[in-house]
């Protein structure tokens, strides 16, 4: 059996990029990130979005928790009785105002 024939060297190469394209493909099927060429890694395109989509919803969180208190405040306001709030409003006004110091 001649080893070192052009036969041997197409067989080898093609062994090798069927396992690299298996390799890739497994990968990809379970959103692992691919190899390139060189054995490098590259990101699948939908996680750069994935991100995107992390930072809004925690923003949107943010904003939630922010109206959430707003509620709450404006809820506390309108089933407390009216001369309790004109009363706290009232000793806000009388209190000394602070100088500013310079």
């Amino acid at each position: 059996m001649n080893w070192a024939g052009p036969e041997f060297v197409l067989a080898i190469i093609a062994i090798s990029t069927g396992g690299w394209i298996v390799n890739n493909w497994i990968r990809a099927r379970h959103g692992y990130a691919l190899e390139d060429e060189w054995g490098g890694k590259t990101a699948r395109a939908d996680h750069a979005a994935t991100q995107q989509l992390k930072a809004e919803n925690a923003e949107l969180r943010e904003q939630l928790n922010h109206f959430t208190d707003r509620v709450k405040v404006l809820e506390r306001i309108v089933t407390d009785k009216g001369q309790t709030v004109a009363a706290q409003i009232e000793a806000l006004r009388d209190q000394p105002q602070l100088e500013d110091r310079k």
